[in-house]
């Protein structure tokens, strides 16, 4: 049948019985809104990507001191002995040159009281030895000389008797010439008388008295060969008298020589001797002055690391741990070996503080908040024990940033990133999803040696 009238059966009907499944179906209206979000969501996330984002490398590690002199040390005795009394307690403020500890001797060699006096004792007798040994030499000295003068003396007595002996002999020669010639003109003349006795010239009594005279005559010539010949054996004695004196005085220097090697020879032992002896009492000395454990540096005791009265501690054992007051503060951070390239020194840093709440954009330091400035100041050279490179960052305050925390403690943990150069966040995600390292505008510059 034909609905010819002009009122809706629909909407009557509808409206008399409402259907909640229709009145929820989405209208035309709200398409068409979320779609306009949609499009501003893709706009929004398009001009987000293209935004600049600062590639930093981020690290972890704690609070330490720039310098070692600064960083927490043990405090060592020198010498092994028995702890008697202390004088500082935990987390005591000391000065330079303050009483630690006092300490007594637990080694026999050192015991007696008196060992200063004794050893001094020891050195004066040391000394005497050498004082008798050097008059030793110089007596020594004093007998060669006297004995140089002396062979002098007998040397030139000895040569003049070797002089006068060869005088004796010239003289004993030309007396023996002259008695020879004097028996061969005796000879001739008994010639001459035995044929002028013979011939009638000369008379018996004449050949007998000349007959004599020749042997006068061959008994003086006898008489000088022996004579000479004793003055050739005096010459000879002489001159055997004169190389026995050399050689024994020879002799006798290089006996007087020896003696004074020998007292040269306990000089320098008595010298070496000496020479221990102050050793040892010097050492005597500072050993003493080391039975008081006194604080290196101005700091805090941190920890004892021995405790009761009487207990025995070795040499260079550590008694307890010192913090040095007022240290110059820095962080070490420890990042992976990929990333050390990048870093070079002056590289901007920000710091996150445990106990210092904060915020952290890393991308967008200028919106971070709780965080501090610093710069790489040292990069090691080698890697740490696992297997990570250790930075040094220093206090770095940026316009408008807070000065580091006063109340930061060595050992404090610490969380940073080290600022790089500035890319698109697109880049950054896109680098991120690939596992590719951060880039660089332009190579690091070599490392400047220090």
């Amino acid at each position: 049948m034909l609905n010819l009238s002009n009122q809706q059966i629909d909407e009557q009907m509808f409206a008399e019985y409402p259907l909640k499944t229709l009145q929820e179906l989405p209208h035309p209206r709200s398409s068409r809104r979320l779609g306009r979000w949609m499009l501003f969501f893709l706009f929004l996330t398009i001009v987000i990507l293209f935004l600049p984002w600062r590639q930093n490398i981020n690290g972890f590690g704690s609070v330490t001191a720039l310098t070692p002199q600064d960083r927490p040390q043990t405090l060592q005795n020198a010498i092994a002995g028995r702890i008697e009394r202390w004088s500082v307690r935990e987390g005591q403020f000391v000065k330079k040159g303050d009483t630690l500890l006092v300490i007594s001797e637990i080694k026999d060699e050192y015991f007696d009281p008196n060992l200063p006096q004794r050893l001094g004792e020891q050195l004066d007798a040391k000394q005497g030895t050498r004082l008798a040994t050097d008059a030793k030499i110089q007596a020594l000295d004093s007998q060669i000389q006297a004995l140089s003068v002396g062979v002098k003396v007998d040397l030139a007595e000895a040569r003049n008797r070797v002089r006068q002996s060869l005088l004796q002999v010239r003289i004993d020669s030309a007396d023996l010439t002259a008695v020879r010639r004097n028996y061969q003109i005796a000879v001739d003349r008994l010639e001459r008388y035995e044929k002028g006795y013979r011939d009638g010239l000369f008379s018996l009594t004449d050949l007998e008295s000349r007959r004599l005279t020749i042997q006068q005559d061959y008994a003086k010539v006898v008489v000088q060969e022996n004579k000479l010949n004793v003055t050739r054996q005096s010459l000879a004695n002489a001159r055997l008298d004169l190389e026995s004196i050399q050689a024994k005085y020879e002799q006798e220097i290089a006996k007087t020589l020896s003696d004074r090697s020998s007292a040269l020879s306990s000089k320098a032992s008595a010298n070496n001797e000496i020479a221990v002896m102050r050793n040892k009492i010097s050492n005597v000395n500072v050993r003493r002055s080391m039975y008081v454990v006194r604080a290196p540096q101005s700091g805090f005791v941190v920890r004892s690391l021995k405790a009761g009265i009487g207990e025995t501690i070795k040499e260079g054992e550590a008694i307890a741990t010192l913090q040095p007051a007022n240290p110059t503060i820095a962080v070490e951070l420890f990042v992976r070996a990929m990333d050390v390239p990048l870093i070079q020194r002056g590289r901007r840093v920000r710091i996150q503080f445990d106990g210092w709440p904060a915020i952290q954009f890393s991308g967008w330091p200028a919106v971070a908040v709780g965080t501090f400035g610093g710069k790489v100041a040292v990069i090691d050279a080698v890697s740490s024990t696992n297997g990570q490179y250790r930075l040094l960052v220093t206090p770095d305050a940026l316009p408008g940033d807070q000065p580091w925390p006063e109340l930061l403690r060595v050992g404090s943990g610490v969380a940073g990133w080290v600022m790089l150069d500035d890319v698109p966040i697109w880049y950054e995600l896109w680098r991120q999803l690939n596992g590719f390292p951060p880039s660089l505008k332009q190579e690091p510059a070599k490392p400047e040696k220090i």
